[in-house]
C-alpha cells in the first residue's frame, strides 16, 4: 500500500466565475470522483489544497464589515478559515463518493499550522496572489480603496493582489497526519499551505499575514510522511519547455536533473508552473521518490505512470 501526497489546484475547487458555495462544492464532487478511484485501488492519500481565490473573498468579505465592534480578522486568522471551508466540501465530497461505492472509508481535514522563518526575504517581497482577477492595474488600486496592498500582473491572466510567500519549514501538526494515515483515514491538510506561524522560545508560535504556496508544503508534508509519491494536480497535462512557441514540447518522464536545468534556463512561469517543479525538485531531492505535475482528471493515468510529468531523482 503506497502512500500518495496530492496537491489541488484552484481548478480541483472553483471554475472562474463561479464563486459560490454550491458551486464549488459541485467542482469538489467532480474532484471527489477523480480521487476516490486512487482510494479504491489500494492507495493512503494525504490532500493538500490552495485556497487563493477563497482566502481573497474571505479578507473581502472581513474588510467589508471592518468595524471597532466587528475587527477585521488578520490573514492568518482568514487562513484558517479557509482551511475550514475548503476541508469542509472536500471531507464530505469525498464521504459521499465512498458511500457511492461501497467503500467503507473516511475522510477528515485538519486545520494546520505551518512554521516558516521570521526573517524570510518574502516578507520584504510580496509575491502570492489571493483574490479576485482586475483586468488593469488600474482597476486593482482603484478596488484597494487607500489601503496598503500590493497588486501585480499574474501569468497574463490578470492583476492581483499580492501578498508575502515564505517558504515552509515543518507542518507542526505532521504527526497528528501520520497517525490519521495510520488508523485509515484519507487526510485532508494543509489547506492554502498550512496557516504561516513564526516560532518564538519565550512566547511560543503565533501567526502572520502571508499565504504559504501549497505546493511546497505539500512537498514538506510528503517529505515528513515519508510518501512514495507526490503527485500535483493542475489544469495542464504535462509542464512544458519552449511554452507558448511553435516549439513548444511537453516533458514526460524525466530525471530531477533535467528539470532542474529547465528551471535555470527560465522555461517555466514563476507565478504558475516553476513553484511546482520546485516543490517537485524538493519532494524528489531523496532517492528512490517520484514527482508527478498531471491534469486533475487524469489523476488515477498519472499515478500509474501512463499520463503526466514524471520526475525521478
Amino acid at each position: 500500500m503506497s502512500t500518495i501526497v496530492i496537491a489541488l489546484g484552484g481548478n480541483a475547487l472553483q471554475r472562474q466565475g463561479e464563486a459560490s458555495a454550491a458551486a464549488q462544492q459541485r467542482v469538489a464532487s467532480e474532484t471527489a470522483a477523480q480521487l476516490v478511484p486512487l482510494i479504491a485501488a489500494g492507495h493512503r492519500l494525504v490532500i493538500v489544497h490552495g485556497n487563493g481565490p477563497q482566502v481573497g473573498n474571505i479578507v473581502l468579505h472581513e474588510e467589508a464589515i471592518n468595524t471597532p465592534e466587528v475587527p477585521t480578522m488578520p490573514l492568518d486568522t482568514c487562513g484558517a478559515m479557509s482551511q475550514g471551508e475548503i476541508g469542509y466540501w472536500l471531507q464530505q465530497a469525498l464521504t459521499n463518493e465512498f458511500a457511492c461505492h461501497g467503500m467503507p472509508n473516511h475522510a477528515v481535514t485538519m486545520v494546520t499550522q505551518t512554521v516558516v522563518d521570521a526573517n524570510d526575504p518574502a516578507f520584504a517581497n510580496p509575491t502570492k496572489p489571493i483574490g479576485v482577477f482586475y483586468a488593469s492595474e488600474t482597476d486593482a488600486q482603484q478596488s484597494a480603496a487607500g489601503r496598503d496592498f500590493v497588486f501585480k500582473e499574474d501569468a497574463g491572466r490578470g492583476w492581483r493582489r499580492v501578498v508575502p510567500s515564505p517558504r515552509p519549514q515543518r507542518v507542526v501538526e505532521e504527526g497528528a497526519v501520520r497517525a490519521l494515515l495510520d488508523a485509515g483515514l484519507t487526510v485532508v491538510t494543509a489547506g492554502g499551505g498550512g496557516i504561516p506561524v513564526v516560532e518564538n522560545e519565550a512566547q511560543g508560535m503565533a501567526g502572520v499575514e502571508a499565504v504559504i504556496d501549497k505546493d511546497f508544503t505539500a512537498a514538506v508534508v510528503a517529505d515528513a510522511i515519508d510518501a512514495e509519491a507526490l503527485v500535483i494536480l493542475t489544469a495542464v497535462d504535462n509542464a512544458m519547455v519552449d511554452y507558448g512557441t511553435p516549439q513548444a514540447r511537453a516533458i514526460g518522464q524525466t530525471t530531477s536533473q533535467e528539470m532542474q536545468a529547465y528551471a535555470e534556463q527560465g522555461q517555466f512561469a514563476s507565478g504558475s508552473m516553476l513553484p511546482k517543479v520546485q516543490a517537485a525538485l524538493n519532494f524528489v531531492a531523496k532517492p528512490g521518490r517520484r514527482a508527478i505535475i498531471a491534469n486533475l482528471e487524469h489523476a488515477a493515468a498519472a499515478v500509474a505512470g501512463e499520463q503526466g510529468t514524471i520526475i525521478v531523482s
